[in-house]
């Protein structure tokens, strides 16, 4: 299907086009956007065009997790396997947090937090 500019000026595309701008520019090395499943398809096609690879992950029926950047860290990201945010590890969790940009000492607290739940006092 062929899309013109004005199927791209939903708020959802909008922010894709920023994150895409901003990986382009080196701002950022890999990115998560969530969207709508009904977006999904213009999204695709927006990264393929300008040859960024990329992973979808379903949310839910209306919600996908689209990570796109460096190749790399996709390869990275695939070793996680397909399943929800919530259900990666403490180590998935850092890595994926520090390839995201995140501030390395808050996700070095997030971890800590996350493997004492699974196992009690670790200090």
């Amino acid at each position: 299907m062929k899309y013109t500019c004005q199927d791209y000026k939903s708020a959802e595309l909008q922010i894709l086009i920023h994150h895409i701008y901003e990986y382009k520019k080196g701002i950022r090395n890999l990115v998560l956007h969530t969207m709508s499943t009904e977006q999904q398809e213009k999204a695709e096609k927006l990264l393929i065009t300008r040859g960024i690879d990329f992973i979808i992950d379903r949310v839910n029926e209306g919600k996908v997790n689209i990570f796109f950047g460096n190749p790399d860290c996709i390869k990275v990201v695939r070793t996680f396997g397909a399943k929800s945010l919530s259900s990666y590890t403490p180590e998935e969790d850092f890595i994926l947090g520090v390839m995201l940009g995140y501030d390395r000492n808050q996700q070095c607290n997030r971890y800590l937090r996350r493997k004492e739940k699974v196992f009690g006092n670790i200090a």
